[in-house]
């Protein structure tokens, strides 16, 4: 009986150290500091950022008026449910019977007009805000802290009033920032902006900064090696090579999308890009814009894209954007534009037609 009162004594003192070591662990589980995302890397030991990207969002450059930094979890949902709703009914046929819009568009800015152009069932502007920390964001521009793009200088806003200085290079289909104050860009064939001659891709969606283009051809693809990383964008097909740990070339030598050189401040790879064209002008920015980038791993399937605008000839002062790039497994599209688009000469063909009938009327 003393034997078996002792060996359960022994039992239960046993049953007691394990379950408190058990609770022990546990504690100190509770309190360890949580674990630091560990990026997949290259042989040369920086992380690999390589993969194809999806940046559709519904998240626009600049904070809406009354908006918070951050959407509140309702919000987003109704929001985003009442956009889905509102192109599911836009995606319906259009009325094969439907009357012709009025002569010279309806009025509105930009080359569309209302003239006609793509039914909305091929656009694909994104379904969803960018989602940051966890947190869906208003704007892309988080710096300044009100979320929006700073104000003109004077020289900018006298630059962008005249009609030698139009922007020409981050034109949309639809709408351009800084071709609203500047009429007549898609009436002179010189002055038609490069986005919109399919030259570059539109709303700057090349970069940089690399900008969603609310549009459609949303993919972006980075190929990267020890010496060089290539960013290749869907839209126009356009392809920036960052070269590594380089010089920036001499200041004569001007480029459309820049001067990028690249190199890594711990586990993000940073791209700074100068020597601009005066010909690719950013929200109407100088040939001196400087655009700093930077790129970095959330997890496994999405980057953190931030950059920063500095051109003290445009803008009062610098200003920062940032956005989530979520992979993708759909395949990159090649884009077909202007090969073989004949419209601008027949344009031009029509306009010199109507002056010869003109002239000829007044003899």
């Amino acid at each position: 009986m003393l034997n078996r009162c002792l060996t359960m004594a022994g039992c239960a003192f046993a049953i007691a150290v394990l379950a408190q070591a058990q609770a022990g662990r546990r504690a100190v589980s509770a309190n360890a500091p949580p674990k630091v995302y560990q990026p997949p890397r290259l042989a040369d030991g920086h992380p690999d950022l390589q993969g194809t990207y999806d940046l559709a969002t519904l998240t626009p450059v600049e904070r809406p008026a009354g908006a918070k930094p951050v959407l509140a979890p309702e919000e987003a949902a109704k929001l985003e449910d009442s956009i889905a709703a509102a192109k599911e009914r836009a995606d319906q046929p259009i009325d094969g019977n439907r009357t012709a819009p009025p002569k010279g568009g309806d009025g509105s800015k930009g080359p569309a007009g209302n003239v006609g152009g793509y039914n909305r069932f091929w656009l694909d502007p994104g379904s969803s805000f960018t989602v940051i920390n966890g947190q869906k964001r208003s704007s892309l521009v988080v710096d300044p802290a009100d979320g929006k793009v700073p104000a003109y200088t004077d020289a900018a806003k006298k630059r962008i009033a005249g009609s030698a200085g139009a922007p020409t290079s981050d034109a949309t289909e639809s709408n351009d920032p800084g071709l609203e104050t500047t009429p007549g860009a898609y009436d002179d064939p010189e002055r038609r902006p490069l986005g919109e001659r399919c030259l570059i891709g539109f709303g700057s969606t090349s970069g940089p900064p690399i900008l969603p283009n609310y549009f459609y051809n949303n993919l972006h693809q980075i190929v990267q090696t020890r010496d060089a990383v290539m960013i290749m964008t869907e839209m126009v097909h356009d392809a920036r090579i960052v070269r590594m740990n380089a010089q920036h070339a001499p200041k004569t030598i001007r480029k459309w999308l820049g001067d990028s050189v690249g190199h890594w401040e711990g586990d993000t790879l940073v791209v700074d890009t100068t020597n601009f064209s005066d010909k690719t002008r950013f929200r109407g920015s100088t040939e001196n814009l400087h655009v700093v980038e930077r790129f970095s791993r959330l997890d496994d399937r999405t980057l953190l894209y931030r950059f920063t605008i500095d051109d003290p000839a445009t803008w009062e002062r610098p200003w920062t954007g940032e956005y989530a790039w979520p992979a993708t497994d759909k395949p990159i599209y090649e884009y077909a534009c202007h090969e073989a688009n004949y419209s601008l000469g027949g344009i031009l063909s029509g306009a010199r037609m109507r002056e010869k009938d003109a002239a000829a009327a007044k003899k």
